[in-house]
C-alpha cells in the first residue's frame, strides 16, 4: 500500500505554508491544503520571492499543494456590492493558485437563510460557472465541496449538501475544470450517506477526499475510527472504482494525523 500512502495528505488550514511544506518533507507527505483568507498565509502577503522558494521546495520534493477557499465567504451573495466582492474573492485564489503552482482549490457553493433559496441557487451557480471558465482560462481546476447538514432550525443552511443539491451544480456545470471535493464526513450527516454520494456521481469528477469521522449528527471532525464512518467500505467503493487521487485528513494533530495515516493504509486493506 506504498501508493496509497503517498496519496493521503493533510490541511494545513492556516499554518504558515512554508511551515507546513517543510513537516511534510520531514514526514513523507506529498499533498498540502492551505487556506489564504488570514494569517500567514493572506492572499495579500505573497511576493514573487516566496512564491519562488514555494514552488522550489514543492517541486525537489514531489509536493502538491491546493488552495481551500473559506466557506464562510457567501458564494450565493446577491446584495449589490458584496456579489461583485464574492466573484473578486474567488478571482483572487484563483490567480494566487496560478501563481503558486496549485493543482486545485477548493470551493463552495454558499449558504442561505430559508428565504430567497432560488434567487441564492441562480447567483451561486453563476458564480461558480464564471470562476469555472475563470479558472480555465489560467491553467486551474475548482474542486466543489459537499458541505454539511445544518439542524433544521437553523436558520443559515449550506447548499450542496445533499445529492440532490449537489446535482445542481454539476449538472448545470460541465467545466472540466469543476470537479468535485469529495468530503466523506460531511456526507454521513445526510441520509444520502458516503455510499449515496458516490453512487450518485461516480468518482470520475473527483478531485480529492476529504476525511474526517463523526457520528453521523454533528458536524465534528473527529478521528477515523472515533465515529461510525465505515472507512473500509469507503475505500473499495473508492479505489474499487478505479479513483486514483488524493485524500486530505481534515483533522488531529501532528502526531495523530502520522498515526491516522497507517490507521486509514489498513482499513483500505480490509
Amino acid at each position: 500500500m506504498t501508493e496509497l500512502r503517498d496519496r493521503i495528505g493533510f490541511d494545513a488550514g492556516t499554518t504558515r505554508l512554508e511551515d507546513a511544506l517543510d513537516w511534510s518533507v520531514s514526514n513523507g507527505f506529498k499533498y498540502v491544503d492551505f487556506n489564504c483568507d488570514i494569517g500567514p498565509n493572506h492572499l495579500d502577503d505573497w511576493s514573487e520571492e516566496r512564491i519562488g522558494a514555494v514552488r522550489r521546495t514543492c517541486d525537489e520534493n514531489g509536493i502538491h499543494i491546493g488552495i481551500h477557499t473559506l466557506s464562510a465567504v457567501n458564494i450565493a451573495e446577491f446584495s449589490p456590492r458584496l456579489a461583485g466582492a464574492a466573484d473578486e474573492y474567488l478571482a483572487a485564489n484563483i490567480d494566487l493558485g496560478r501563481r503558486v503552482a496549485a493543482e486545485w482549490i477548493t470551493v463552495h457553493a454558499g449558504f442561505h437563510f430559508t428565504t430567497e433559496l432560488e434567487a441564492r441557487r441562480r447567483a451561486s451557480i453563476d458564480r461558480l460557472r464564471r470562476a469555472a471558465d475563470l479558472a480555465d482560462a489560467s491553467g486551474q481546476r475548482l474542486l466543489l465541496e459537499n458541505l454539511n447538514f445544518e439542524p433544521d432550525e437553523a436558520e443559515v443552511h449550506y447548499m450542496a449538501h445533499t445529492v440532490e443539491e449537489c446535482h445542481w451544480y454539476f449538472d448545470e456545470i460541465a467545466s472540466s475544470a469543476f470537479g468535485w471535493a469529495f468530503t466523506a464526513n460531511h456526507a454521513n450527516l445526510v441520509s444520502d450517506g458516503v455510499a449515496g454520494f458516490l453512487d450518485a456521481f461516480g468518482t470520475g469528477r473527483i478531485g480529492c477526499v476529504r476525511l474526517a469521522d463523526n457520528d453521523g449528527t454533528v458536524e465534528v471532525h473527529k478521528i477515523p475510527g472515533e465515529g461510525n464512518i465505515d472507512f473500509a467500505d469507503m475505500f473499495r467503493r473508492l479505489e474499487g472504482s478505479g479513483y486514483s487521487g488524493h485524500y486530505t485528513m481534515a483533522y488531529g494533530s501532528p502526531d495523530e494525523k502520522i498515526a491516522s495515516r497507517e490507521w486509514l493504509i489498513g482499513q483500505a486493506r480490509g
